[in-house]
């Protein structure tokens, strides 16, 4: 099942014309949608550039581009409609406990949390709408660390992609599953060292 999922996608996020703007809307949509795909798919597209079907460039800015107004969008979602979207989409006690996390880490460790919270499971939307709630200043105190995160963020996954489809260059969901083995085994590092640090 995850496998034929994965492989649609690779299907989907092939060398032609619309791949650009379908991870464009992907990596924009992740930030209102979480449920969206959208470290898989710069991922996928990091492959297909390794194969030679698209460029390694357009793919980072693609995605950045995606991310940074994503990001810009929860932000604005936060800022002006506020209490009735939390309400509304963070009910929940799960999606509660995000936007808590968010609030104190980023009184109690400013704005560079953005950064991190770009590479943290969830933590991207509740962040950057967080922000938005909370009035973080936006010209000075947010867009400048979302605008360093997307990018950040967008060359990871594309190269992690890239080294996945070099190792496997006509195995596609080889190269895939390496790529995503990497990104798990980077993130449970990172949450056993947060972890271990508290």
């Amino acid at each position: 099942m995850l496998l034929a999922l994965l492989q649609n996608l690779v299907d989907l996020l092939t060398g032609s014309v619309w791949t650009y703007p379908i991870l464009f809307g992907i990596c924009l949509g992740d930030a209102v949608i979480p449920a969206l795909p959208s470290e898989t798919a710069v991922i996928v597209c990091g492959i297909q550039a390794a194969r030679g079907q698209l460029s390694l460039g357009w793919v980072i800015a693609f995605a950045a581009l995606g991310a940074f107004l994503g990001d810009n969008a929860s932000y604005s979602a936060g800022h002006w409609l506020g209490r009735p979207v939390v309400k509304r989409f963070f009910s929940g006690e799960v999606a509660q406990g995000r936007l808590d996390w968010a609030e104190r880490f980023l009184q109690q460790r400013g704005s560079y949390v953005l950064v991190v919270a770009r590479f943290v499971p969830g933590g991207r939307t509740a962040t950057t709408f967080t922000a938005g709630l909370v009035h973080l200043r936006w010209r000075t105190r947010f867009m400048p660390y979302i605008f360093v995160a997307a990018i950040l963020w967008s060359c990871y996954g594309a190269l992690l992609g890239y080294l996945g489809g070099r190792t496997f260059r006509d195995q596609p969901i080889y190269a895939l599953l390496l790529a995503l083995g990497i990104a798990a085994a980077i993130t449970v590092g990172v949450e056993v060292l947060r972890r271990v640090r508290k």
